[in-house]
């Protein structure tokens, strides 16, 4: 599908994180898009993430652009029913590499747009954080080499 060069991308979540820190590791990697798969991106949680604030920081701090994929995260139901521990982990891996796979994100994927792009959602580590199924699910179903660095 696409040429076989290796492409970095880079996986954040903000929590835990204070603002100078997250603004930092984005600087320090030269990152050029962020990728925001958040389902919420409103939550008073969020703090400085919320997706206003965010568009404003990312651009005047690290001239970094913003881009919403929500079809690059997983649906209330299947988020929720994990959270509540309804499912385990390795269910909801499951439901949400088929939710990938149904809804064909890898037909979006703007080569040019993953180089030095960063995904972000809310986990601050990312072992049971769906930005890194997203990483693994694109490097099997594109032509894509992503070599991910996860930044913590």
């Amino acid at each position: 599908m696409y040429k076989n060069d290796t492409t970095n991308i880079f996986t954040i979540g903000f929590t835990k994180k204070t603002a100078k820190e997250f603004f930092d590791l984005l600087r320090k990697e030269s990152i050029i898009t962020l990728l925001d798969v958040r389902l919420n991106t409103t939550s008073q949680l969020s703090g400085f993430a919320k997706q206003k604030d965010l568009k404003f920081f990312l651009q005047e701090l690290c001239d970094v652009e913003y881009v919403h994929l929500p079809d690059w995260a997983p649906t209330k139901d299947i988020l929720n029913a994990y959270k509540k521990k309804e499912i385990s982990w390795e269910s909801y891996e499951d439901k949400f590499l088929n939710l990938m796979a149904r809804r064909l994100i890898e037909k979006d994927v703007n080569p040019d747009l993953m180089q030095n792009s960063c995904l972000l959602c809310s986990e601050d580590k990312p072992h049971h954080c769906h930005r890194r199924l997203v990483v693994e699910y694109l490097n099997e179903n594109t032509g894509l080499n992503l070599k991910v660095k996860h930044l913590f």
